[in-house]
């Protein structure tokens, strides 16, 4: 293990004695036995990992992206489609040696990146199962696959260890995100957060095989109502982040989990709200590389 990354590993695991790791910074004592406001403790908790062929087509190539689904997660979205692992239902605890053992089995089974899918509030220990892994043997891109509820001091102690960023930009407003996934500031702590990814690893960038080796791709889920915002965020993107910024506009909404109990959205969306959000994000930028 390096130096540095040594220090990045002391310092992030430090935080979880009054755990700060998100913008929740809920406090509690991880590392003594508590669980933080996400659910999360002290030691990694996943609910699975393999390859992953439904991602984006430069995440996937031919060997698939190598997916580690982590338990848990710092949003609280009642329309979330993956909740039975965001609530920890089907969780189970590893170590960060075994951590690294399942990094390096992807790239054993062919897959061309490590995909770690809601890792912000196991950030040190993901660190140190890279470190060990690394030592190991592994060589894939690191793809950090989040939700853009991140906090800007915790981005900069990944500075040149993740290579992809992959946030998700959820709300445009405040309100929304409050009302529908029990957090504070996501606006502003997401475009934040959006701009430094970009400021780290720039534009995606491919190989000859169409591959992402670097770079930052940006998903956004089309709400019903237009109560995402799309056309306000899709205007931050290329006025703030990049005009040239990859996106992957989604249509998969549906109403799971307990979307069921806010009638304005409990419907999948329409067609035509699909046709509107990928029109006001042809509109903020025609260097837009839509996915």
């Amino acid at each position: 293990m390096n130096h540095e990354l040594r220090e990045k590993i002391k310092r992030l695991r430090e935080r979880l004695s009054s755990c700060d790791i998100c913008p929740r910074e809920c406090g509690a004592d991880r590392l003594g036995g508590q669980t933080g406001q996400c659910g999360a403790g002290k030691e990694v908790a996943i609910s699975g990992y393999g390859p992953h062929f439904g991602e984006e087509r430069p995440l996937v190539g031919r060997g698939g992206s190598g997916t580690i689904f982590f338990a848990f997660c710092s949003l609280r979205c009642v329309f979330c489609q993956n909740f039975t692992t965001s609530r920890g239902r089907d969780a189970f605890e590893i170590s960060t040696s075994q951590l690294a053992d399942i990094m390096l089995r992807l790239q054993n089974r062919g897959c061309i990146n490590i995909n770690l899918v809601s890792p912000t509030h196991y950030t040190p220990q993901i660190l140190e199962a890279l470190s060990e892994a690394r030592a190991r043997g592994l060589r894939l891109p690191l793809v950090y696959n989040c939700s853009g509820y991140e906090k800007l001091d915790v981005l900069a102690e990944l500075d040149g260890v993740v290579d992809i960023y992959m946030p998700d930009i959820k709300y445009a407003d405040a309100e929304i995100a409050r009302k529908y996934s029990g957090i504070e500031n996501y606006p502003e702590v997401a475009r934040a957060a959006l701009k430094e990814m970009y400021r780290q690893v720039g534009d995606l960038q491919l190989n000859e095989k169409g591959e992402a080796v670097r770079g930052l791709l940006i998903r956004h889920l089309v709400m019903p109502g237009g109560l995402a915002g799309t056309a306000e965020l899709m205007e931050f993107i290329a006025r703030e982040v990049s005009p040239t910024s990859w996106i992957n506009v989604m249509d998969q909404y549906h109403p799971a989990y307990l979307a069921h109990r806010y009638p304005e959205i409990a419907r999948t969306i329409t067609r035509q709200e699909f046709e509107e959000a990928l029109k006001a994000t042809r509109r903020a930028s025609v260097g837009f590389h839509l996915l």
